[in-house]
């Protein structure tokens, strides 16, 4: 079936990038799971949802969604406090409730609110949570295979890099470095003509052959099952399907589950939308995504993978980038990468536990890398101290403290950047070379509350026997405080410093006693108006 210009039709390109994608999202998708310290089956199953599910309902062409490494650190975080991953799977559920609603409400465009300096700061800080709670599985530590990193015996996370420092396994080293070394060469102009086959499949693959190389060669290097990836084996259909799980119910109960649903709920949306944006301009069509129905489809994807027994998905631009690259046209591509992870899940599992986690281990830490390169650091600086600050505040605060607190702090002061910009650009003063004292203030198009300090204080410091003219003729807005430190100025003020005040382009209502007011208009000035008649009128 041919692909045409109203999307209706499949090109057969479209089941090539299916296969590509494919092959990059299972060791991600396993890989994710992972770096939570989630089943590793969840991960699988939010990947066949993410393309199943989510690509059937989304408006996207071109978009791909699974478990991303965004939300690692929430997940993992959440298990850590959580009595189960059951439990856990409420919180899956409620966020994807809460995507669906603000679909409906139309809040699509609430990522555009958030500074870039904070989202920058926050995926920084993801990739080097990502880097460090995967350096124990990339040297081999295996009790990280089975706990969460910061457990009640280890405490804090620099103390657990340290404990696995002393328990390094080589032959998990060395998988770990070969498969950087691989994902770094895949860069390389040298290497350009190999991309084709994903650098992320090449070290699943090598990994895996390195370790049955170990077992035959040099036992002392081969890794054991608590090093290798354990996914369910199922004897038959039925039992496949039984390793899908079901949330336990009772978590609703827990304010831990709610609190943590409406953290995912958003960081997966700005996420997704972030994402989606990206996503179309990459688009060779320039096709535009209603984000309104991409938050909808994520919401329902999301519910569906709760109730599977899956991991939270969001829209993710590593596998929706590779899929344009690989010449998609269309949504079928996503949806036939979510039925090949499906099949492969089902049929071959045996095969995928003989992956090593240092292999995964090895692809997360690239993965981290490029969220927080130095590079990025060097740009943010370059952007002075109201881009740096931000950012790097909430880079501390994601890896030291958690998402949430991390983005609120960078918030914060972001916003404190904000109202001291806009503090100052509230007016501009200048005054007659011949005399200074021949002032005009000419006020900026927003005049806020948040001005209000600064135009007081100019006020204040004219010199007696002054000239003043306060020029709004450029104002579409004038807070009521600015306004009434203006009246008050010209009412007491100015008659006892003998300060003859103009006001060009404000309404009789907000002059004064020894105010003239001059309608820009007719340009004709208007007879002095005192605060009792500017009221009545």
């Amino acid at each position: 079936m041919q692909f045409n210009n109203n999307n209706s039709g499949v090109n057969k390109k479209d089941f090539l990038a299916g296969i590509i994608v494919f092959l990059i999202a299972l060791p991600l998708c396993l890989g994710i799971a992972q770096a939570s310290h989630a089943p590793l089956f969840s991960g699988i199953v939010a990947g066949v949802v993410g393309g199943i599910v989510v690509g059937s309902l989304s408006g996207s062409h071109l978009s791909v969604t699974g478990p991303a490494a965004g939300l690692t650190a929430i997940v993992m975080m959440a298990l850590a406090t959580m009595p189960s991953f059951n439990i856990f799977l409420c919180s899956v559920l409620i966020a994807g409730a809460i995507q669906l609603l603000l679909g409906f409400i139309r809040a699509g465009g609430i990522a555009n609110y958030i500074p870039s300096s904070v989202i920058e700061g926050m995926l920084a800080g993801i990739g080097l949570t990502i880097i460090i709670k995967q350096i124990p599985d990339a040297i081999g530590y295996a009790k990280n295979s089975a706990a969460v990193m910061v457990d009640a015996d280890d405490g804090f996370v620099m103390k657990t890099i340290a404990t696995a420092m002393h328990h390094i396994q080589e032959g998990a080293l060395i998988i770990s470095l070969v498969g950087l070394g691989l994902l770094i060469l895949w860069t390389t102009r040298p290497f350009k003509r190999l991309q084709l086959i994903p650098a992320g499949l090449m070290v699943v693959i090598v990994g895996t052959l390195l370790n049955g190389l170990f077992i035959s060669s040099v036992p002392v290097l081969a890794l054991d099952s608590a090093h290798l990836v354990k996914l369910p084996v199922a004897a038959s259909l039925s039992e496949f399907f039984g390793h899908f799980t079901m949330p336990d119910f009772s978590g609703f109960g827990m304010y831990k589950v709610w609190e943590t649903g409406a953290v995912i709920a958003v960081v997966a949306s700005i996420e997704t939308l972030l994402c989606i944006e990206a996503t179309d301009k990459l688009d060779p069509m320039k096709r535009y995504t209603s984000t309104d129905r991409e938050l909808k489809a994520q919401g329902v994807g999301n519910m569906v993978s709760a109730l599977l027994g899956g991991l939270p998905v969001t829209s993710v631009i590593v596998r929706s980038s590779a899929n344009v690259n690989a010449g998609a046209r269309s949504k079928a591509s996503a949806i036939f990468h979510g039925v090949l992870l499906l099949v492969c899940v089902a049929t071959i599992p045996t095969i995928l536990n003989l992956i090593p986690k240092a292999a995964l281990a090895a692809i997360l830490l690239f993965t981290g890398y490029k969220l927080c390169k130095p590079s990025f650091f060097v740009h943010m600086w370059k952007g002075g101290a109201s881009q740096f600050i931000p950012f790097i505040a909430t880079t501390i605060g994601v890896v030291g403290l958690d998402l949430l607190k991390g983005v609120g702090i960078g918030l914060v002061i972001s916003i404190i950047f904000l109202l001291r910009h806009n503090a100052r650009i509230s007016y501009f003063m200048k005054k007659t070379p011949a005399s200074d004292k021949d002032v005009t203030i000419e006020l900026a198009q927003e005049v806020s509350f948040l001005n209000k300090a600064s135009i007081k204080d100019t006020l204040a410091r004219i010199k007696p026997g002054s000239r003043v003219t306060i020029d709004a003729t450029q104002s579409e807005y004038i807070d009521f405080d600015v306004l009434d430190i203006i009246k008050e100025f010209s009412n007491v003020q100015a008659p006892e410093k003998d300060i003859e005040m103009t006001l060009i382009g404000l309404r009789n209502t907000y002059t004064g006693r020894n105010a003239t007011t001059v309608d820009t208009k007719n340009n004709n000035a208007k007879q002095k108006i005192s605060i009792k008649e500017a009221d009545a009128r």
